[in-house]
């Protein structure tokens, strides 16, 4: 991108590394429920990435909680930081984050967190963040949090950069407020899907950091791909009900569960993935599968359609389960998601070809199937 030359990257936490809020779903209904009082979805969006201080305030007024500010999150939060531990990486992250850190690209954090809270959550992670980031900022470490500038800023202060070379990675769109009032290019990669249109002010919106291309920052290229695939850390999606229809040389699975089938699969989570599918009485084999989201009915379903890569006798409704261990490319048309979810014969030859390679071959005996 012209113009585009980055010298530091800043992330925010939650939503856009760790999958906090599916971690942490529905302990405000269990709240509320305590005191006869149902959440308003609509309202809990627009909460989204707000200051933990400023969002007690709103709840307990706009629930008319019999408590203080104080009071709630004292009550609150001991439920949160059990959950905490449970929060997974979302797809992209630990390879980004390595990356940039492996060539010496200068990293901050910087969250609408409290600073203590946040390093409640990072310490439960694996990948070294703590040794990653140069720079590590709270709400509670600036004057104001986003959307006002202020945290990113001092991020950039702190990391010895000007801020117009900062790059930020938001989800929230108080976070890509915040980042474009200090001056920064920012990426979004939204956390509500039927809110895209929203985050046009950014630089660029991508549906997860998989898709997410540093060279065109000026930053350093991936290495990582295997002959056109990327090798992913394995998404299991346990105990899918299916029927398997026949099509030419492919196999069709017709999920036929509801929603709830999805909960393991982070929103962020959309593109064309390849990996085994394991039915309950046929064995396993190699799938590809296409994730998205419709949005004509203005609000946001998943949709999913795995395609066995080779022919199998049609069968119905058995158990399955699928384990993604390679990315191919996100959708494209995704005004029609009928014809986005539409596997292409490279992108059949690309994950076939690839798991037969070890990098992706050995899953299909792991633990997941186990």
């Amino acid at each position: 991108m012209e113009g585009a030359r980055v010298s530091a990257v800043i992330l925010d936490l939650d939503g856009t590394l760790l999958d906090t809020e599916r971690a942490t779903r529905g302990i405000l209904k269990e709240f509320l429920a305590k005191h006869g009082k149902v959440p308003d979805a609509e309202k809990e969006e627009k909460r989204l990435g707000q200051m933990h201080k400023e969002s007690a305030a709103a709840i307990v007024k706009d629930y008319e909680l019999p408590m203080t500010a104080a009071e709630f999150s004292e009550a609150i939060i001991p439920m949160y930081k059990e959950r905490w531990p449970q929060a997974k990486t979302l797809p992209g992250v630990n390879r980004l984050v390595r990356h940039l850190h492996k060539h010496g690209v200068p990293l901050a954090l910087a969250s609408n967190s409290i600073r203590n809270n946040i390093e409640t959550k990072i310490s439960h992670q694996k990948a070294g963040w703590k040794d990653s980031f140069s720079v590590i900022l709270g709400g509670d470490d600036v004057k104001r949090g986003k959307p006002f500038p202020d945290i990113f800023l001092e991020a950039a202060k702190r990391l010895g950069v000007d801020a117009s070379s900062c790059l930020v990675i938001e989800d929230s769109l108080v976070g890509v407020r915040a980042a474009k009032a200090a001056g920064a290019k920012v990426i979004a990669v939204p956390s509500l899907r039927n809110q895209d249109e929203y985050y046009s002010i950014a630089n660029s919106v991508l549906h997860s950091l998989l898709e997410f291309q540093p060279e065109l920052w000026d930053l350093p290229a991936f290495e990582d791909w295997v002959q056109n695939a990327l090798p992913i850390e394995p998404l299991c999606i346990r105990d899918l009900i299916a029927d398997v229809v026949s099509c030419g040389d492919l196999s069709l699975l017709n999920i036929s569960t509801d929603d709830c089938s999805y909960e393991s699969v982070p929103d962020q989570v959309s593109g064309v993935f390849f990996g085994w599918a394991k039915v309950e009485l046929h064995g396993t084999f190699k799938v590809v599968v296409s994730i998205g989201w419709d949005l004509s009915l203005g609000i946001a379903k998943r949709m999913m359609q795995p395609s066995f890569l080779g022919h199998i006798n049609n069968f119905k409704r058995e158990r399955l389960h699928l384990l993604l261990v390679g990315y191919i490319r996100k959708l494209e048309h995704e005004d029609n998601i009928s014809d986005a979810l539409k596997v292409s014969e490279e992108d059949e030859s690309i994950g076939c070809a690839a798991l037969d390679l070890p990098t992706f071959y050995h899953h299909a005996s792991s633990s997941p199937f186990a």
